[in-house]
């Protein structure tokens, strides 16, 4: 089957390959006929190693497709079921599972060590245990959520992180109060759906942070009030805020520099969400006192935030009843065929979110 591997941590492009073969089923596991997947800027960051990822591998992690086969002991999946992929899936018995932090569940991670791929030069990890850039997939059961039939492949895929990551990032984790100033820092697939989140809570003004034009011009679509470039921030929280700051700012770029500019971004008792995935190595830096005298709430948003498995059922309803637009998130599609295009158009910003059409 066709796959696009990553031969070596640290290359920019994928090659697509013919040889690769899905392997590791049987009881407890699905395969996957995969039919659409998004390119998230998590995959990027595996590319080039500031998320930890074994290699060779495949990347994609935002995929949904058919079930074509399932293994011994897997209920509630037939063969021919449509699902999205969940790539952090919960085990339902550890601490936090039982807590009821989900998002927190580390079992889905521990499959990132184990390859589900092989060609005939070797194993071939997929990413975070998934790896959908590819036309099929061998996954735990807990990885495969059913979806309805009404919902395309295109948007399941969506809903299945970038999505859920943006909304449950205003909707659980921050909680936006109504009525609220609400500034997002880096506004591609996860930030526009935080723009959305905020909008659904019901917050006052929302300002649009990111450098490329056609991202803040549709950030102004999906919900800002105001689209700014980032040198221009400043200025917006002096007109918006009187200086004070925004009560919410979300970080959705995941590094410690803009994670800086936006806790200075973020009013006195207000609240920081860090949203976006950053290096082990990039560091923020805090004074002491400030942390003391600005009580300003720091809020690390993992997969929304929230139980997923809620999290897509909601998204779903939102969609349906025309309050949150995911068609529009898509801006731009390429066959598999053509994958490191999708992967231009995410690094220079011209795309909200490229849809993998496979």
């Amino acid at each position: 089957m066709r796959a696009a591997v990553l031969h070596e941590i640290g290359q920019d492009k994928l090659e697509v390959l013919d040889d690769v073969e899905a392997v590791g089923f049987g009881p407890g596991k699905v395969r996957i006929r995969v039919r659409a997947t998004g390119l998230c800027h998590s995959d990027v960051s595996a590319m080039n190693g500031v998320l930890p990822q074994p290699a060779p591998f495949i990347p994609g992690h935002e995929g949904a497709g058919e079930i074509t086969e399932v293994g011994d002991g897997v209920s509630g999946l037939t063969v021919g079921q449509r699902v999205l992929v969940c790539w952090l899936p919960a085990c339902g018995a550890c601490p936090a599972c039982k807590r009821g932090q989900t998002q927190l569940c580390l079992a889905g991670f521990m499959n990132a060590g184990t390859p589900n791929f092989k060609r005939p030069g070797g194993d071939v990890f997929g990413f975070a245990g998934t790896g959908t850039f590819t036309e099929e997939v061998v996954v735990d059961a807990g990885c495969a959520v059913p979806i309805p039939d009404d919902v395309p492949f295109d948007i399941a895929a969506l809903i299945g992180c970038g999505v859920t990551t943006g909304l449950g990032a205003a909707i659980n984790t921050a909680d936006v109060a109504a009525g609220s100033s609400v500034a997002v820092i880096g506004c591609g697939g996860v930030g526009i759906s935080a723009i959305q989140g905020a909008r659904l809570k019901g917050a006052a003004q929302i300002v649009a942070v990111d450098p490329v034009t056609s991202r803040r011009e549709a950030a102004l679509k999906f919900g800002a009030t105001e689209a700014v470039s980032p040198d221009e921030l400043a200025d917006a929280k002096q007109r918006i805020t009187a200086g004070e700051g925004f009560d919410y700012v979300f970080e959705v770029v995941g590094k410690s520099a803009t994670a800086r500019t936006a806790y200075e971004t973020t009013r006195r008792g207000g609240t920081l969400v860090v949203v976006g995935a950053g290096a082990m190595d990039d560091n923020l830096q805090l004074n002491m006192f400030e942390l003391f005298f600005d009580e300003k709430k720091i809020l690390p948003s993992m997969y929304g935030g929230g139980d997923v498995l809620t999290s897509y059922e909601r998204a779903i309803a939102l969609w349906r009843a025309g309050r949150i637009d995911l068609e529009s998130l898509i801006t731009h599609r390429v066959p598999l065929a053509e994958i490191n295009e999708a992967l231009d158009q995410m690094r220079t910003g011209s795309a909200l979110r490229t849809c993998i059409e496979i």
